[in-house]
């Protein structure tokens, strides 16, 4: 049962906590605070978050965090996410249930540079591989990612015998690691083949960096392509490393199957990444030496991202032209139309690097 109980704070400590406020920089918004609980009420919780003031759960953080507030009592440490640096009154709001969140996130990392073996249950298959859960967030295991002993051994590939097979396996336990976290997308990505990385580091030591390989596609998502190199190994061209050029989704340049040449660039961690742009030429190196800041440019927009517009002047070499050299960010889509060409001025060019900025010139 939660403990009532009313906040009094003396007037010589409201002094105090105010000159106090004024000379300590207060947490940031979406930062971790942690402090005693020195007030549980019945619409909200009282935090003392010393030396930065007194944090405050009410209102729909209140109600989200129910079940862990049921659970809390006076003197109890918690964590919390700051979500108001300070309110109308003077407190820090608070949330428990993000601050839970954001230490799950961090201790799903934690398990990924641990190379952690958990034992899930397969929740669920589609035709791309199965749905797993772990601490209450959902993830994917890639069927690319299943060991020979589970992967759906169909002949033509077809995708409704594929998801059949992988339905069998529902209900069941299987052992494996998180290989990728998606916070914004609330999924994790796991694999049953890197659960033994001596076994991994084995096989891994007959491959170079700089070499060259004849793969096959074993799996496309959002961030890439994971290739075959051999049995047992599977090697990751990420969607940065698919071409010179701006690609949107991998679905749409390979399907699973697919024979390709990639190159090493990097064996770390137990894992191998691979390049498919390394073995095609550069279009930055057309431009070296021709164009410097300040010179004047044709290119079209191409994309929208939270930065800006991205504007190519050839397929491969894009810049971008920044929200904040307009008023605003509609401002700058309003003015610069997906499609259209416009006229514009390099305020940084370094072809090395793969990176030019511009402004749009009326």
């Amino acid at each position: 049962m939660i403990k009532e109980e009313t906040l009094v704070v003396p007037e010589e400590n409201t002094v105090l906590s105010s000159i106090l406020s004024r000379s300590v920089n207060k947490p940031e918004v979406d930062s971790l605070v942690e402090g005693s609980v020195i007030s549980v009420e019945k619409s909200s919780v009282y935090v003392d978050l010393a030396p930065y003031g007194t944090g405050i759960i009410y209102g729909r953080e209140f109600i989200n965090a129910r079940d862990i507030i049921k659970k809390i009592n006076l003197g109890d440490i918690i964590k919390a996410k700051v979500v108001e640096i300070e309110n109308e009154n003077g407190y820090i709001e608070l949330s428990l249930k993000e601050a839970k969140q954001a230490l799950t996130w961090n201790e799903a990392e934690k398990a990924i540079k641990d190379k952690t073996v958990m034992s899930l249950e397969i929740k669920d298959a589609n035709k791309g591989g199965l749905i797993l859960e772990w601490q209450g967030i959902q993830g994917f295991l890639p069927a690319s990612q299943l060991k020979a002993d589970h992967y759906p051994r169909v002949l033509d590939s077809d995708k409704d015998k594929i998801l059949k097979e992988l339905k069998k396996l529902v209900g069941q336990k299987i052992s494996v690691m998180i290989i990728s976290t998606l916070p914004k997308e609330g999924k994790l990505i796991f694999s049953e083949k890197d659960n033994n990385p001596e076994e991994k580091k084995e096989i891994l030591s007959k491959y170079t960096v700089g070499e060259e390989l004849d793969c096959t596609v074993a799996g496309l998502v959002d961030f890439g392509v994971f290739v075959k190199l051999e049995d047992g190994l599977e090697g990751l061209v990420h969607i940065s490393e698919l071409d010179w050029g701006l690609v949107e989704n991998p679905r749409t340049m390979f399907k699973i199957g697919d024979k390709i040449r990639a190159k090493v660039i990097e064996i770390k961690d137990g894992k191998i990444s691979l390049s498919i742009k390394a073995l095609k030429e550069n279009p930055w190196k057309e431009f070296e030496g021709k164009l410097k800041k300040g010179d004047i440019i044709k290119g079209v927009v191409i994309k929208y991202n939270k930065h800006g517009a991205l504007i190519s002047i050839k397929e491969g070499v894009a810049g971008l032209v920044h929200n904040s050299t307009f008023s605003s960010e509609s401002k700058l889509r309003e003015k610069l139309e997906l499609g259209k060409n416009y006229n514009f001025q390099i305020t940084l060019f370094e072809p090395k690097d793969q990176k030019m900025t511009l402004v749009h010139l009326e």
